[in-house]
């Protein structure tokens, strides 16, 4: 008798599935109720486990019990529900652009509400919660629109996450020039920018809570339907999936999943990284994971796990009064910093390096012409900022001063003033030069000081010493500011160079540690003496206030060693920015070479970040916009780039303190707003 039956292996391998993503479900929902357990036991009030137990079966102390349901058990449960909001729109972000990178972080999805709250803060009007959640929701999502759509949604490409980059770096500049500009209108918002659980009892959890529910139907509903997009576009189509309808709902679901985490904590960073990424290897292993339909509540309960977990090893790490005033979003950014780093250096980009710029040919009359328009340039901004500011002065002025015949008020204006206005001509010049280096020797156009972390690297040096010793010196500064670039530099060129330069791993890899550096200078803030936290916020948004000569003088004397070097060596910087073998053909050491480079990089980077703080793109934009004019040659590009960065960062500065005077903005915000759109255009055109 013939029998006809299923294959034996069809039916125990799909319970086999079923039961390994149970298995699975089960543990994470444990180890979740663990850290809910033992997050609400932690605090600063006298109120432990006992007394825990005792509030929620109603038997607590009144004062127990009011610790317990007003504060303790609303910042659990906020915990769980950005942590789930967060891992639920960053699995679906990453299956619908299928790339392993995107984020509501990467996205700029945080940076896009930030700027939308802020803007609704400055009209002076007060909104209810849902209605903040609606604004949040509109400006995230128009952050992530314009990424995606210069990214494009390609597998493997790493161009999302550069994209998102600096987009959010632009939007956080002009968001933070609005906190500068109307104080009093946008009170708090940049303590909610920093990412907190901290609840005032369950008002905003209860609000936010159906808005969450609403996103998480809707990616079960259409699970299948991105499932299908794995298969890829034309598969998808062939079986009846609108792929692009299929796309934007799921990008407006996972939206509205991190505006209501984002309205009810701020932004919290990276749990949207990092919870599909701790998913995937589960998914390897249980083959009932890798669909939409399981991912999603297990990244949910992933992320509700880092957001848990980070709150109680902050406060198991550090007493419970100064844990108080860390942000949760400051851990979570060091771990998903460290994510970054290693997912980085472990992807391979299948669109390749990011292409380089075409050989321009200028003739000589157009590089004189360059240098002599940009050199009355440099001369008539240099006069203007000497000359503008809170207190404007003659040109007779500066003369009588130099020949020291100048009052007592001229005299105090111009001793300030000058050390301002040298500090940011020398570190414009220094970062266009460390730029122009960086770029030759990785042959990567997106390659810049602040772009791979050495920037952060040299802030978080400066910023401990600062903070950890107030009466430091120009000099110790440096030298602190010129370890950290060092060390973030080794980190970065180090996991870089397995894959060779030129790739766009080296970007990828310097945002992780730019990340990492931003998160561990704000940890520093809120932790050390207020004063101390003031002088390095005040430092680190790229301002030159308060500068003097001492403080220029290390700088300077970098600056003039490196253009000496750089000149001496410019044949050596053309035939390093060609290819791999060209040089090795002409007999020159590369990896010597490129070692010798970099380190004058750093040490252009370390003294400037010291002189001026941190300021932002100008190492990207000096040195493609003079080779833009003068074409490749290094003899020719040299000049102008120290030129136009000069240039840059010294009209920065005198905006910045005349535009809102007495009020001033920091240079560093100044070239984020110019640099960042500059970033995008280079990013598509070398799409293109």
């Amino acid at each position: 008798m013939a029998v006809t039956a299923t294959p034996p292996t069809a039916r125990p391998a799909t319970a086999s599935s079923r039961t390994g993503a149970a298995a699975v479900t089960t543990a994470l929902v444990l180890l979740v109720a663990a850290l809910a357990v033992v997050d609400i036991t932690q605090g600063t009030a006298a109120v432990g486990p006992a007394e825990v137990l005792k509030a929620l079966t109603g038997r607590a102390d009144p004062a127990d019990a009011s610790v317990v349901i007003a504060s303790r058990l609303p910042r659990m449960t906020a915990g769980l529900l950005v942590g789930a909001a967060l891992g639920m729109a960053g699995v679906a972000l990453q299956a619908v652009s299928r790339n392993v990178l995107a984020s509501p972080d990467t996205l700029a999805v945080n940076a896009g509400s930030y700027l939308a709250l802020g803007i609704a803060a400055v009209t002076g009007v007060s909104l209810p919660l849902f209605a903040s959640s609606g604004i949040a929701f509109a400006g995230g999502l128009a952050a992530a629109a314009v990424v995606l759509g210069l990214s494009g949604l390609g597998a493997g490409t790493v161009r999302l996450v550069l994209a998102g980059t600096a987009l959010a770096l632009g939007l956080t500049a002009v968001t933070e020039g609005l906190l500068l500009l109307f104080p009093e209108e946008t009170e708090g918002l940049y303590q909610w920018n920093q990412g907190s659980i901290g609840q005032n009892g369950f008002d905003g959890v209860l609000r936010m809570l159906p808005v969450a529910v609403a996103g998480f139907a809707g990616l079960m509903l259409i699970a299948r339907r991105v499932d299908a997009l794995a298969l890829g576009d034309d598969t998808a189509r062939g079986l009846g999936v609108p792929v692009r309808a299929t796309r934007i709902t799921a990008v407006v679901l996972a939206t509205l999943l991190s505006a209501a985490a984002v309205t009810l904590a701020g932004p919290i960073g990276f749990v949207g990284l990092c919870a599909p990424a701790l998913v995937r290897p589960l998914a390897r292993r249980v083959r009932g994971i890798t669909r939409l339909r399981t991912g999603v509540p297990l990244a949910g309960l992933v992320g509700a796990a880092l957001v848990l977990g980070a709150d109680v090893l902050l406060r198991a790490l550090i007493d419970s009064d100064t844990a108080v005033a860390v942000p949760t979003g400051v851990v979570t950014s060091l771990v998903g910093a460290v994510f970054l780093v290693v997912m980085a250096a472990r992807l391979r980009d299948g669109a390749g390096a990011a292409a380089p710029d075409r050989l321009r040919i200028r003739s000589r009359a157009v590089f004189v012409t360059t240098l002599t328009v940009l050199s009355l340039a440099l001369v008539g901004i240099t006069v203007a900022a000497v000359l503008v500011g809170d207190s404007k002065l003659l040109l007779g002025d500066v003369v009588n001063w130099l020949q020291g015949r100048a009052g007592r008020t001229v005299s105090f204006v111009l001793e300030t003033r000058t050390p301002r206005v040298l500090a940011a001509l020398l570190a414009g010049a220094a970062l266009a030069l460390a730029g122009t280096l960086v770029q030759a020797v990785t042959r990567n156009p997106l390659a810049e000081p602040a772009v791979l972390g050495v920037s952060g690297g040299g802030a978080l040096g400066a910023v401990i010493l600062v903070t950890s010793v107030p009466v430091a010196g120009a000099w110790g500064i440096a030298g602190a500011a010129f370890t950290g670039s060092a060390v973030t530099a080794v980190v970065v060129f180090g996991l870089a160079a397995r894959g060779g330069f030129q790739q766009n791993r080296l970007v990828l890899v310097g945002v992780g540690a730019a990340a990492g550096t931003t998160a561990l200078i704000s940890l520093l803030i809120v932790l050390t003496d207020p004063f101390n936290a003031t002088k390095a916020l005040t430092w680190l948004s790229g301002s030159t206030y308060g500068r003097t000569l001492p403080d220029v003088l290390p700088l300077a004397a970098v600056l003039l060693a490196a253009v000496v070097v750089a000149g001496v060596r410019h044949r050596e910087l053309d035939l390093v920015s060609l290819d791999e073998d060209t040089p090795r053909l002409l007999g020159l050491d590369l990896a010597r070479g490129r070692l010798g480079f970099l380190v004058v990089s750093v040490l252009l980077t370390a003294t400037a970040v010291a002189a001026a703080g941190t300021i932002g793109f100008v190492g990207l934009v000096a040195p493609h916009a003079a080779r833009a004019l003068v074409g490749r040659r290094h003899t020719r590009v040299l000049p102008v780039a120290l030129l136009l960065g000069a240039v840059l960062v010294c009209t920065a500065d005198l905006l910045g303190r005349t535009v809102i005077a007495p009020a001033q903005l920091g240079a560093g915000l100044m070239t984020a707003v110019i640099g960042t759109p500059y970033f995008l255009y280079v990013l598509v055109r070398s799409r293109r």
